[in-house]
């Protein structure tokens, strides 16, 4: 079975993304909001992307809410320890 394309129509950004993108488009006079969008994906699709996720990823102070979350260490189910005292 094939699998469903969505289309891409709403994009999530932070605050501050939002803010830095309304600013550079009110000084524009070619580039609206969309258009702006647009060519940030193809700037990033024509680009390593591997290099550019790295970046990102790993600038955890820039970008902490890209932050890779470490796996909980649970205990581990190993072999249980047998009671070497006398028995009763």
């Amino acid at each position: 079975m094939a699998k469903k394309i969505k289309k891409i129509v709403n994009i999530r950004l932070r605050p501050d993304q939002e803010e830095r993108i309304n600013a550079i488009v009110e000084r524009s006079a070619i580039l609206d909001t969309s258009k702006f969008v647009r060519i940030a994906v193809d700037w990033l699709l024509m680009s390593d992307l591997g290099e550019v996720i790295g970046k990102i990823v790993h600038d955890e102070e820039h970008f902490p809410d890209y932050r890779i979350r470490k796996k909980p260490r649970g205990r581990t189910k190993g072999r249980q320890k047998r009671g070497t005292g006398s028995a009763k």
